[in-house]
């Protein structure tokens, strides 16, 4: 049994997520193989062959494939589908754009967003945000499969010694292209790959708010910093900064909410973080069910007293 899994990367560096991927695979058994599709990626080969547990590496470089657009890396998965058992992603923006059209034209049924592993057909998922499992089996001769990250380890990322083959680049569909893209640059940590995490809602009242109380504990705790979906929607930060079921989903060692009530969507993405604190000043708050440790308190007075106080 072979498994494939799609690398994500950015065509010099593989991005953390694939490594979740590879552990998701690992735990299903079989021969991992890992796909990288990009444009002047032989970098990312490189990375990916030393990916504990990985047996072969395939690459396709191709201009058309340097934006990883997911028609044409969809089409370039499913003619190279056959002989797998098991097709493989992170859950991901990418990963949810491009496995449902691989799913479609295989005409398997997608299983989205794995955060357990039974047996090779058999699969545990989250439901209804999270507030419950749902076990899944599948009789599909190839099993579809987003995987998400917070469920599994990272795969090691030294002493594997796979074996890197070229693959012959499908053709350019044009069906889309991109035309430009924005970046958020910042010297904190990615936020989804973040050890710890600090969280502003609604609370906050304001941008200017959110940016004076929270950068200097976050500046003293090395943290990346997040929002809840209200926080988004007030304009006080940009989305990309979104923590929620349909933000980031993340686990961190250490998740501090600071305003944050703790609707159902917010806990969906952040509910399996190691240990998560809680400032807010209504002690009614929903966050406080899950919170490891809950302070009832006005947050332009505690926050810059906990900061002093590290």
């Amino acid at each position: 049994m072979s498994l494939l899994v799609i690398a994500e990367h950015d065509n010099a560096s593989l991005k953390a997520a694939t490594l979740n991927a590879v552990t998701a695979a690992a735990r299903i058994g079989g021969e991992i193989h890992i796909l990288v599709a990009g444009s002047g990626c032989g970098a990312v080969a490189e990375q990916a062959a030393k990916v504990a547990g990985v047996a072969k590496v395939r690459v396709a470089d191709a201009a058309h494939y340097g934006d990883q657009t997911a028609e044409n890396l969809a089409a370039l998965i499913v003619a190279n589908a056959a002989g797998y058992s098991h097709i493989l992603a992170p859950a991901t923006s990418n990963g949810k754009n491009t496995l449902p059209r691989v799913a479609a034209l295989l005409d398997v049924a997608q299983i989205s967003e794995i955060s357990a592993v039974v047996d090779a057909d058999t699969f545990v998922r989250p439901i209804y945000a999270g507030n419950a499992m749902a076990t899944v089996k599948s009789a599909d001769a190839t099993k579809v499969i987003t995987v998400r990250t917070t469920g599994f380890d990272a795969a090691a990322t030294g002493g594997g010694s796979a074996a890197v083959e070229a693959l012959a680049a499908g053709p350019d569909l044009g069906q889309s292209k991109l035309i430009s893209r924005e970046l958020t640059k910042s010297a904190r940590p990615e936020l989804g790959a973040a050890k710890i995490i600090v969280s502003g809602g609604r609370g906050m009242g304001s941008g200017e708010n959110y940016h004076k109380v929270l950068e200097p504990l976050a500046d003293k705790l090395g943290a990346a910093m997040g929002a809840s979906r209200a926080a988004v929607d007030a304009g006080f930060v940009p989305n990309d900064y979104q923590v929620g079921q349909t933000g980031k989903i993340v686990a961190p060692q250490l998740y501090i909410a600071i305003g944050i009530s703790g609707a159902i969507q917010h806990l969906a993405g952040m509910k399996d973080s190691k240990v998560i604190v809680a400032i807010n000043k209504d002690p009614d708050a929903p966050i406080f069910q899950v919170a490891d440790y809950g302070l009832v308190a006005d947050l332009f007075a505690a926050v810059p007293e906990l900061t002093a106080a590290l």
